[in-house]
C-alpha cells in the first residue's frame, strides 16, 4: 500500500463534505462476484455507511468529483455564488483514492456525484473514466453508485450503466414551477431524459441475458432518485403521487425523500426554517414503505380531504383511524391483505399468521412471541382473548388519544445517519 498524497487528502475532506447532502447512497439489489485477478465485490462486510435490502451494512467512498458548479440553485450548497472551499479531483486521483481505501478496508463501494463543470456531457465523461477505469484497469468489483448528470446525453449514460451498479438522478423538486423558481438553468426534462435512457437500457439488458446466459449487465440494482422536501409548497399528496408516478417504471426502485436544510438562509426564496423537517421526512419514508411493500395505494394514504400526512401518528394508523369500518380483523380468518394493513403488524408478521393459524387459532400469546405490536394491534383486531375494545366499541379519537398520550416526544435524526422508523 501506498500512502495517500496531502493534496489528495485536503481535497478529500473538501468533496466528501460538499457531498453529504444527497441521502440517496444506500447500496442494495446486487451481486458482483469476486474474479480471479480482481479486487473487491458486493457482498462483503464493512464499516456501518448504508444498508441493503438484505440486511447488510456496506461501508461506501461518499464523495464529489468537483464542487465547482455553473448552476446557481438556491438549495445546494455548492452553488455557483457560494464562497466555499472549492476542489477537483483529476480521474487518476479518485481512482487511486478509492482503490487505497479499499485495500485498507476503509470501504467496500463507491458513491460518486458532481458539481456541474463546463457543461454535463463534459462532467458525465469524466464520471464515466473514473468508473471505467476502476472495472477494467483494476477490476474493481465493488459496489458503485453513480450520479447522472441531468442533462447528459444518451451514449454517455448508456456507457455509464455497463459499469455502475447502480444509478440515479435527482429530481429534487416535484414541482417543475417551483423547480424553475429556485433553479432557473434546471428543468424536469434534463431529469427525466436520463431517467429514460437508463430504464431503456435496463430493459434492453433483460431481454439480452433471457438469450444469452453471459450478456453484460446494465445498471443491475436499478435506478433511484431524491426530492427535498420542506424548500417549496409541495403538499405530501404532491410528493408522494409523484413518487408512485416513479415507481410505475420498472427500473426505479427506490425514492428518496430530504429534508431541507437551510444551508443557504440568505436567499429570499427559502422559506426560514429553525431545523430540517425530520418528522416530516420520516412520514414519507413510511407511507413510501407503505405503497411499496403493504398494497396501499398513494390515493389510500394521501387525497384532496388530506393532503398532508399526519405528523403524530404513522400513515398506516391514519389510515385505519380514518377507515374504522375496515376494523376488527379477524386474526384466525381473515386473509393476508387485510392482516397486512393492521397497524402494528408487518409483512414478516402477516406472513407467519397466515402460515401459523393453519396448525392452531393464535393467542395473544403467539401473537407477541411472532413480534406484533399489541399496543396498537389489540384496537383493530379479533383475537382468542383480547381485554381492549376494538375501533369500533370506542371510537377512533378514543384509540388515537390512548396511543398518541404516552407517546415520548423524540428528535428523530436526520434519515442519511439512521435507520428509519417504518410502520407497522
Amino acid at each position: 500500500m501506498y500512502p495517500v498524497k496531502e493534496e489528495v487528502i485536503d481535497k478529500l475532506k473538501i468533496l466528501a463534505e460538499s457531498a453529504k447532502y444527497d441521502v440517496s447512497c444506500a447500496s442494495s439489489g446486487t451481486t458482483r462476484k469476486s474474479t480471479p485477478g480482481g479486487i473487491g465485490n458486493t457482498a462483503g462486510w464493512g464499516i456501518c455507511h448504508s444498508f441493503t435490502e438484505d440486511g447488510r451494512c456496506v461501508s461506501l467512498l461518499k464523495i464529489m468529483l468537483t464542487n465547482h458548479c455553473i448552476y446557481d440553485c438556491a438549495y445546494c450548497i455548492n452553488r455557483r455564488s457560494n464562497d466555499l472551499p472549492r476542489a477537483t479531483f483529476s480521474v487518476s486521483e479518485l481512482v487511486e483514492l478509492t482503490i487505497e481505501f479499499y485495500r485498507r478496508n476503509y470501504i467496500e463501494g463507491l458513491f460518486l456525484s458532481s458539481g456541474v463543470v463546463r457543461n454535463p456531457d463534459y462532467t458525465m465523461e469524466r464520471l464515466v473514466a473514473v468508473v471505467r477505469d476502476l472495472r477494467n484497469i483494476h477490476r474493481f468489483n465493488g459496489y458503485i453508485h453513480l450520479k447522472t448528470i441531468p442533462g447528459a446525453s444518451e451514449h454517455l449514460v448508456q456507457q455509464a450503466g455497463m459499469y455502475a451498479d447502480r444509478m440515479s438522478v435527482n429530481i429534487e423538486i416535484s414541482n417543475e414551477e417551483n423547480l424553475k423558481m429556485l433553479a432557473p438553468e434546471k428543468d424536469h426534462a434534463s431529469v427525466f431524459k436520463p431517467m429514460q435512457f437508463i430504464q431503456q437500457g435496463v430493459l434492453q439488458s433483460r431481454e439480452e441475458r433471457n438469450k444469452y446466459k453471459y450478456a453484460p449487465r446494465f445498471v443491475p440494482a436499478g435506478q433511484s432518485t431524491q426530492m427535498i422536501v420542506g424548500a417549496t409548497s409541495e403538499t405530501d399528496k404532491d410528493i408522494l403521487f409523484t413518487s408512485a408516478s416513479l415507481y410505475g417504471r420498472p427500473s426505479m426502485k427506490r425514492v428518496y425523500y430530504s429534508g431541507y436544510i437551510p444551508v443557504n438562509s440568505y436567499d429570499s426564496r427559502l422559506p426560514a426554517l429553525k431545523q430540517p423537517p425530520l418528522v416530516r421526512e420520516n412520514r414519507l419514508y413510511q407511507a413510501d414503505w407503505l405503497m411499496r411493500f403493504y398494497e396501499f395505494g398513494v390515493d389510500e394514504i394521501v387525497d384532496d380531504k388530506f393532503p398532508m400526512l399526519d405528523q403524530e401518528v404513522d400513515p398506516k394508523l391514519a389510515w385505519a383511524l380514518r377507515h374504522p369500518e375496515n376494523f376488527p380483523v379477524d386474526i384466525n380468518k381473515a386473509d393476508y391483505h387485510d392482516i397486512l394493513r393492521v397497524p402494528g403488524i408487518g409483512v414478516k408478521s402477516a406472513k407467519l399468521i397466515v402460515v401459523s393459524r393453519r396448525f392452531a387459532r393464535l393467542r395473544t400469546t403467539d401473537l407477541k412471541k411472532m413480534g406484533i405490536v399489541l399496543k396498537k394491534a389489540q384496537y383493530f383486531i379479533t383475537c382468542n382473548e383480547l381485554s381492549a375494545a376494538n375501533v369500533n366499541e370506542t371510537s377512533p379519537t378514543y384509540v388515537r388519544s390512548l396511543l398518541t398520550q404516552s407517546k415520548v416526544n423524540k428528535k428523530q435524526p436526520h434519515t442519511s445517519q439512521t435507520t428509519l422508523i417504518f410502520p407497522e
